[in-house]
């Protein structure tokens, strides 16, 4: 078996800071052949907690947000003031796929502009597949495999609502950018997404007055909801650059008062029910009992259990019940 598709190998490599291992674990994790999921398993064991001793180091950070309110750009920005505070950068930008082929124009890569020389910068556009959520457990396992190497692991979705809050549950902190001109404070409300975002971004801010409107009625609707404090930063992220400084410090404020462990724990019992349902489908959630029972079942197991592990756990669980 080459290096290459050896789960295990790839896994040490990453642990060890290799950052060139990280091309061929996303390969790895994306494909479903039977040998390759078997790879992709052991990949997740050598890179879970249980494996390190602790949890990974590097920041999950989610940016999401509707086409056109420049996440590309801004993450360009993003990448560039992380790569000068000496922060190791991989993206993973997941872009929905056609219902009628299953493929994916894959472009966000190409909208990204960073250095290509950069070693330290790594880039991966991923398909969404059937995924509702946006996230394939090809995403799922890459953010975590690479947050054992990089210093910030970035997942960007496409679109924003109801179907596109599966990201909140993977990641540290989640940004959502809003683009000036997006709606009042109703429609912020009935758009699903005031619930999640742990920061909330206004691009644009070059616009003037259109841009400070959407911030107020951003905070109108937080203060509304009773919401926690969520910080709404404005920036433009084309020269002159306005916010980025702010927006870092930010999401490095969450993070430094969020509790991950826990966060992360449900974060994996998530992505082991999704495995299991991409695997076996509505058939094998109605043999767990929904999707209630199957979370509070999970909840029940030992904390060091890794995805791998939790999902053979569910598929027992479920064959016990059907």
């Amino acid at each position: 078996m080459s290096d290459l598709t050896d789960g295990a190998t790839l896994g040490a490599r990453l642990r060890a800071g290799d950052l060139s291992a990280a091309p061929a674990a996303l390969n790895l994790v994306e494909n479903r052949s039977p040998a390759s999921r078997v790879e992709s398993a052991n990949l997740l064991r050598e890179t879970s907690p249980a494996a390190i001793g602790h949890d990974a180091t590097g920041h999950l950070i989610g940016v999401t947000g509707p086409p056109g309110a420049g996440k590309s750009t801004l993450l360009s920005a993003l990448v560039a003031a992380w790569r000068s505070d000496g922060r190791s950068v991989a993206v993973l930008a997941v872009d929905p796929s056609s219902k009628r082929s299953g493929g994916s124009l894959l472009g966000d890569r190409a909208r990204i502009v960073v250095d290509p020389g950069d070693s330290e910068i790594f880039i991966r556009s991923t398909a969404a597949g059937e995924q509702l959520g946006g996230l394939a457990p090809a995403t799922r396992a890459g953010a975590q495999a690479l947050s054992v190497a990089f210093d910030v692991v970035v997942i960007e979705t496409v679109g924003v609502g109801q179907s596109e809050t599966d990201v909140a549950d993977v990641v540290d902190t989640n940004v959502v950018v809003v683009q000036p001109g997006s709606g009042d404070v109703l429609q912020f409300l009935k758009s699903g997404i005031m619930e999640t975002p742990d920061v909330l971004v206004v691009t644009k801010a070059d616009l003037g007055q259109v841009a400070l409107s959407a911030r107020r009625d951003l905070s109108a609707a937080l203060r509304s909801l009773g919401a926690r404090q969520t910080e709404v930063i404005s920036v433009s992220a084309i020269a002159p650059l306005s916010g980025i400084v702010e927006l870092i410090a930010a999401i490095d404020t969450h993070w430094a008062g969020a509790d991950v462990g826990p966060r992360r724990l449900q974060a994996r019992r998530r992505h082991a029910l999704a495995d299991f349902l991409a695997e076996h489908g509505a058939s094998g959630l109605r043999a767990l009992g929904g999707r209630r029972t199957a979370m509070a079942w999970l909840d029940e197991q030992e904390p060091g259990v890794d995805v791998p592990g939790l999902t053979a756990l569910l598929e027992a669980q479920a064959t016990a019940g059907s």
